[in-house]
């Protein structure tokens, strides 16, 4: 497995989301605990070094499902999840993704920080990103509170995630910043105008979030009938109507020349992220084995210039990348 670096932050440059051990965005059976686990240890053993999750996810039960499964190889494996994404009244499950509930300041995120650490059994996480700086606070408190906890030692390196331009300057300002997270795929390609020639100024990473276009890209979903009733895809725009047709029509062009490279859909979306710079690290998100050693082997996958050139002029995805209510605070 190649390795790349996020700001200093050494990494896989394919890792693993850990949002669909929560049961987020993941087609197919219940939660299994056991399954997750056996997804996260296959993955160390075929090289992944970076696990990606989130207090939010589940909630909770993503981080203390990759706590369990890092157990005694904490010290082989980088950790990186995110404060500033609710749920913040405490461990209590039963939630989805918050939208924004306003309160992002110095002592939420310490409080984030330290439920985050509890669950994932560890007294140190190696980049903490912090989620939409809220309304009634600036970047550069919460910024301040992350540099104070990288001063104890309970966070290595800084990140950012869904962050636009002016944010990631003031935030750099006040400490660096290893990584942004944010959506960027075959599909969502909004980062390249703005968001990369800034990170490239500033030597900081990035890792796509989505990079399957939410499962769209790896082929296996053509109808939303099959989601759970409380998947939030099944409101995203991208997903209903003429939107789902002709984003459908874009997957269908992926899976047709990642055949010609002998490839899944999943490997060819991947592969194609991998050739847009040395500073970009995947956590493609799953929970089975089979989709982990089928999204690692895309590290292996080489395209050629016409199918690179061919995915290069696909259209953009149909539709908004958020239902109205997210979109409100995206990328703040």
């Amino acid at each position: 497995m190649k390795h790349i670096s996020l700001g200093g932050l050494d990494v896989s440059r394919i890792g693993l989301g850990a949002r669909p051990t929560a049961g987020a965005r993941t087609t197919g059976g219940v939660l299994d605990v056991a399954e997750s686990v056996r997804a996260v240890h296959r993955a160390l053993d075929l090289g992944v070094t970076h696990i990606d999750t989130a207090g939010v996810y589940g909630p909770c039960h993503s981080e203390e499902t990759v706590g369990r499964a890092i157990k005694g190889r904490r010290d082989h494996v980088v950790v990186t999840t995110v404060s500033g994404l609710g749920p913040r009244s405490g461990d209590n499950p039963g939630g989805t993704d918050s939208v924004d509930n306003g309160s992002s300041g110095a002592g939420s995120v310490k409080a984030d920080v330290e439920r985050s650490l509890k669950r994932l059994g560890t007294d140190y996480i190696d980049l903490c990103y912090h989620h939409r700086t809220g309304r009634n606070t600036s970047v550069e408190e919460v910024v301040g509170a992350l540099a104070e906890l990288v001063a104890e030692g309970k966070v290595r390196h800084i990140g950012l995630s869904e962050a636009d331009a002016v944010t990631i300057r003031r935030a750099h300002a006040v400490h660096r910043v290893a990584a942004l997270r944010t959506e960027y795929s075959l599909w969502t390609r909004d980062a390249e105008t703005g968001i990369l020639p800034l990170l490239r100024e500033l030597h900081i990473g990035l890792v796509p979030r989505a990079p399957l276009g939410h499962g769209l890209l790896a082929g296996e979903i053509r109808l939303v009938d099959g989601l759970a009733d409380d998947d939030r895809r099944r409101a995203d725009p991208r997903f209903t109507g003429v939107h789902l047709h002709r984003n459908l029509c874009v997957a269908d062009e992926v899976r047709a020349i990642g055949a010609e490279a002998g490839a899944t859909p999943a490997q060819t979306a991947l592969a194609w992220l991998l050739t847009r710079g040395d500073d970009i690290a995947l956590v493609p998100g799953t929970r089975r084995v089979p989709h982990v050693e089928e999204n690692i082997a895309a590290d292996g996958i080489e395209l050629g210039a016409t199918q690179l050139a061919r995915l290069d002029s696909l259209p953009p995805a149909s539709g908004e990348r958020h239902d109205k209510a997210h979109m409100t605070v995206a990328d703040r």
